[in-house]
């Protein structure tokens, strides 16, 4: 059976709206949770060691926890904070950029997230031997690449997918929230807790095109793999990812949890999920076509 992860909250929310959304999340059939600041280093709400303690209740909870690394470091103090993350002794780490890897590697069993971009078989087999226990398959790669990299993977390799959410594009040393608002990144005043789902960018017909999240660039629409549960199946998933939103994450957990328990058809689970999602569904990166397409494994192979 294939497990369902909670991947870290990709946004600046309130102490009090994480502290209650996690609070929600113990209660919920999700198996793995992520947590942790992974976008910018401004962010802080909660501390390392209220992250730990969160940890500390999941786990109580009956969840795996994994602490995430942030994925473009900029300074010493992110430095900093990243070898105590890494050094943390407790909970397995998703290391999101190779300065992790190399703080964990022969140390610790721990996470190759999917920014590391691992993207053929021989990059996989190095970085296992290096002591990943699961890999994060990246965002832009296809159900195709998948098979043939499923088809000799490491033994005792977990294989995890991005099944769910906005997807995060790309990072850059800029805070294009900061430059909305015509303000300098280290004066930014913390613009993005204003925008809890990111800053939607929309193109001169008033299409969703991207949306600005601080340093970081997500997809407008929302990569939904849900008709490509049973694919992945055979394919040998191991875990899919489900990546937070302000509104309904817990909903779209229970949704996702009765189509793996074979509780409900990925059809009916698709049109319920239709009011819960912050904008239109695509697919396109699973089948080799531009990302923000969408289709149906009945299109795909007509």
């Amino acid at each position: 059976m294939m497990k369902l992860a909670l991947g870290p909250v990709l946004y600046y929310w309130p102490r009090a709206t994480l502290l209650s959304f996690y609070e929600a999340v113990a209660a919920s059939p999700v198996d793995i949770v992520y947590l942790g600041e992974t976008v910018c280093s401004r962010r802080h709400e909660l501390r390392l060691v209220d992250w730990l303690n969160v940890a500390a209740s999941l786990r109580a909870a009956g969840k795996e926890v994994v602490l995430s690394t942030q994925v473009l470091i900029e300074s010493g103090a992110d430095v900093t904070v990243m070898h105590k993350i890494t050094g943390n002794g407790d909970f397995m780490v998703e290391a999101n950029d190779m300065g992790a890897v190399h703080c964990l590697q022969g140390k610790a069993p721990f996470v190759a997230g999917p920014h590391l971009n691992i993207y053929n078989l021989p990059t996989l087999q190095w970085i296992a031997a290096l002591g990943v226990k699961r890999w994060v398959m990246p965002l832009e790669m296809g159900r195709r690449d998948l098979a043939l990299i499923q088809r000799e993977r490491p033994s005792g390799l977990e294989t995890e997918v991005f099944a769910y959410g906005r997807m995060p594009l790309a990072f850059s040393a800029r805070c294009f929230t900061a430059r909305h608002r015509n303000l300098p990144k280290d004066d930014c005043q913390f613009s993005c807790i204003d925008n809890p789902d990111g800053l939607m960018l929309r193109t001169r017909e008033s299409e969703g095109f991207l949306v600005l999240n601080g340093t970081q660039t997500q997809s407008a629409r929302v990569y939904n793999l849900m008709p490509e549960l049973a694919a992945m199946r055979e394919l040998g998933v191991d875990v899919v990812r489900i990546s937070p939103q302000s509104k309904h994450t817990v909903e779209i957990v229970n949704i996702f949890h009765t189509v793996l328990h074979q509780q409900a058809s990925a059809e009916q689970a698709m049109q319920a999920m239709g009011d819960l999602m912050p904008e239109q569904s695509c697919n396109g990166y699973w089948y080799d076509l531009p990302g923000l397409e969408q289709r149906t494994p009945e299109e795909q192979a007509s």
